[in-house]
């Protein structure tokens, strides 16, 4: 991706993301499109942390709005849109920045710490054994990506060997 938005390959074209179905290589490349994204956006129109913190991959609901805004805006700047698309993007944009400032609010990440988000716990939910404990201090912004999105792989990697694990005791 270049500074200014760049092109993607056709397996990028724009279209909702559902991140629950990505496999392995799919999820890495898109956290990557993603992260250049979210760095241009928040250099081009100057966000606050307060909207685009930087350590947004840690928060599902973070993922999933700004994958959403890329999407569209994808949607509303590529060949064959029309031309006023991006005014279009721009209102859908000014709302969710809005949205923005209230999960980066109930969240608890900041501009050097985060927490993981609060998820209240009904009757009967086993403990996921998440913490939210003190804020972690973060100093390697880019490094924390990197580890997420391994860790996330990695997640996917195995869920997948499982997945292929149970087929063949299956079909055997």
């Amino acid at each position: 991706m270049t500074g200014r938005g760049g092109m993607l390959p056709d397996e990028f074209a724009p279209g909702p993301v559902n991140w629950n179905e990505l496999g392995p290589g799919q999820a890495a490349e898109q956290w990557c499109t993603l992260d250049a994204w979210v760095t241009w956006l928040r250099r081009a129109y100057g966000i606050s942390t307060l909207e685009i913190p930087p350590f947004w991959h840690r928060h599902d609901e973070l993922v999933w709005e700004l994958s959403a805004l890329h999407q569209h805006w994808l949607a509303c700047y590529g060949d064959g849109a029309s031309l006023s698309a991006p005014l279009q993007w721009h209102r859908d944009f000014r709302e969710a920045r809005q949205r923005l400032r209230e999960w980066v609010s109930a969240c608890g990440t900041a501009a050097t710490s985060d927490r993981p988000t609060l998820v209240p716990t009904w009757p009967g939910d086993q403990n996921d054994g998440v913490d939210a404990g003190p804020d972690r201090i973060l100093t390697d912004r880019d490094e924390d990506f990197r580890a997420t999105v391994n860790a996330d792989v990695a997640y996917r990697d195995a869920v997948l060997a499982a997945t292929v694990t149970t087929l063949d005791e299956d079909g055997a």
